[in-house]
C-alpha cells in the first residue's frame, strides 16, 4: 500500500469550499468539516474513495465529473483510492437500468480495466494513487461470508432504490445477484477503510450502504459526496455509450470539438462547471454575452486542451471554422480504402460501403444512419439503405457533420 499523502495546506474551511465546486450533495458537509479539520491537525490525509466498473472500453465526459472531483482531494493532499471494479463488473450495476445487464467475462473486463487505467492518467496523479480490485477480497470471501454479507440488508430497504422500484412496478425482472451490487460497493469502503467515497447522484443509495456497514462494524461512518449527472448530446439523458449521445476523452480533437460545439446552448453552463475548472464569475459573462457561438467555442477548446493539449485545440477548432464556416473540406481527412474485388461493376452496397469505413458499428446502425439523412457522397444524400453507389476513388464520404474519409481504390 503507498505511503499516506501529507494533507494540505489549506484550512479545513477553505477546503471544503473547494469541494463543495459543482457537487450536488454531501451527506453530510459537516461530517466532512469535522473530518477535514482532523487531517488538518494531524496531517494525516482522508482516504478518498472512487469505485469504478470496466464495463466497457472506453470513458468519456460523463465519466470525468466525478474523476475531476477525485483529483481535487489529491491536490488538496488527500489520498485517492481507485477500486477497480473487476468482480462489481461481473455483476453490472444496476444503478439507473431499467433492466438486468449482461454479465462479461473476466478477460472483457479485464481488458477494459487497462483502458480505464490508461485513459484516467489525463484525469488523475497516478503516481499518488492507491488502486486496489475488488477481486482480490471477493474472490476468496467463501459462501457463508456471502450470506452474512446479505443479511445486512432487507428486502424493503433494497427496493427503496428507484431502479429497482420502477422496474418492480413495470413487472421488469430483477435478478438476485443485482440485489449485491449495493452490498459488494459498501464492502468495497470496509476493506479500503474509506474516509470519504465519491459517486455520481444515480450512486447514493449504494454509497449509503457504505456508510451502513461501517457503521454495523463500529466503524466511523464514511462521507458521501455526489456529483450531478451529465447530460449527454441529446439534450435529455445521461452522457452513455449505450445511447450514443458521449464525447470519448480519447476520441480525435477534432471529433471532440465538433461533438462539443453540437451541444444545445442550455447545456453549456453545466458543462462549464462540471468539466473545466473556470469559475463561474468568468464563464457566465461569456454566457450571457449574446454570442453563444463563441461561448462554446471556448468551452470546446478548454475540453480539447485538457486531454489533448493546446495546441491540438487551437488545431481543432481552425478546422472547425473551415470545415463548418467555411464549408471547406478538413485538410486531413483520412483515406478509406476500398477492395476493387467487393465491387460490383463498380458498385458497392452503401452498408458495406459504411461498415468498411468505420462509419457504422453494425449494418443495422448504417441502415439507421442512411435513413436519418446523414450519409452523402460528393454531397450527394443517400436515401435509400439499398442503394448501391458507384466508386471510382477519389470521392468523399460524409457521415452527420463530422465524419469524412476519401475513397481510394486498392
Amino acid at each position: 500500500m503507498p505511503r499516506p499523502r501529507k494533507a494540505g495546506k489549506l484550512t479545513a474551511e477553505a477546503q471544503l469550499e473547494v469541494l463543495r465546486r459543482g457537487a450536488f450533495e454531501i451527506t453530510s458537509a459537516e461530517e466532512l468539516l469535522a473530518k477535514l479539520t482532523k487531517s488538518a491537525a494531524t496531517g494525516v490525509p482522508l482516504r478518498v474513495k472512487l469505485g469504478v466498473d470496466p464495463t466497457s472500453p472506453d470513458i468519456h465526459l460523463g465519466h470525468t465529473v466525478v474523476l475531476r472531483k477525485l483529483r481535487q482531494f489529491q491536490d488538496l493532499g488527500h489520498q485517492a483510492v481507485l477500486i477497480i471494479g473487476d468482480y462489481t463488473a461481473l455483476v453490472g450495476d444496476p444503478s439507473g437500468a431499467n433492466k438486468t445487464r449482461p454479465i462479461l467475462t473476466e478477460d472483457e473486463v479485464n481488458a477494459n480495466a487497462q483502458t480505464y487505467l490508461d485513459q484516467v492518467s489525463g484525469i488523475l496523479n497516478l503516481d499518488a494513487i492507491e488502486i486496489a480490485r475488488n477481486g482480490d477480497w471477493f474472490r476468496t470471501m467463501t459462501f457463508r461470508g456471502v450470506l452474512e454479507l446479505a443479511a445486512k440488508m432487507t428486502v424493503a430497504r433494497m427496493m427503496e432504490r428507484d431502479d429497482f422500484a420502477k422496474r418492480w412496478t413495470a413487472h421488469q425482472p430483477i435478478s438476485v445477484h443485482e440485489l449485491l451490487y449495493p452490498l459488494m460497493q459498501g464492502y468495497d469502503s470496509l476493506m479500503v477503510r474509506a474516509d470519504v467515497e465519491l459517486g455520481g447522484t444515480d450512486q447514493t443509495f449504494n454509497l449509503l450502504v457504505g456508510r451502513q456497514l461501517q457503521r454495523d462494524q463500529n466503524l466511523q461512518p464514511q462521507v458521501t459526496l455526489t456529483m450531478p449527472i451529465l447530460i449527454g448530446l441529446d439534450g435529455k439523458e445521461k452522457m452513455s455509450k449505450s445511447k450514443g449521445n458521449y464525447i470519448g476523452v480519447a476520441e480525435p480533437p477534432a471529433e471532440m470539438f465538433g461533438k462539443v460545439m453540437s451541444i444545445a446552448d442550455a447545456l453549456m453552463e453545466n458543462y462549464f462547471e462540471l468539466l473545466t475548472d473556470v469559475p463561474a464569475e468568468q464563464y457566465r459573462p461569456l454566457l450571457s454575452s449574446g454570442n453563444p457561438r463563441d461561448a462554446k467555442a471556448r468551452l470546446a477548446s478548454m475540453i480539447v486542451a485538457c486531454y489533448h493539449g493546446d495546441k491540438a485545440a487551437a488545431a481543432a477548432a481552425e478546422e472547425f471554422d473551415r470545415v463548418f464556416s467555411r464549408r471547406e473540406l478538413p485538410e486531413d481527412m483520412p483515406e478509406i480504402p476500398i477492395d476493387c474485388a467487393q465491387l460490383d461493376n463498380g458498385r458497392i452496397w452503401i452498408v458495406s460501403l459504411l461498415s468498411q469505413a468505420g462509419f457504422a458499428s453494425s449494418n443495422s446502425d448504417a441502415r439507421r444512419l442512411v435513413a436519418q439523412g446523414a450519409v452523402t457522397i460528393d454531397e450527394r444524400r443517400i436515401e435509400d439503405a439499398a442503394q448501391k453507389v458507384t466508386v471510382s476513388g477519389g470521392e468523399v464520404l460524409k457521415v452527420g457533420k463530422r465524419r469524412f474519409g476519401r475513397l481510394v481504390l486498392e
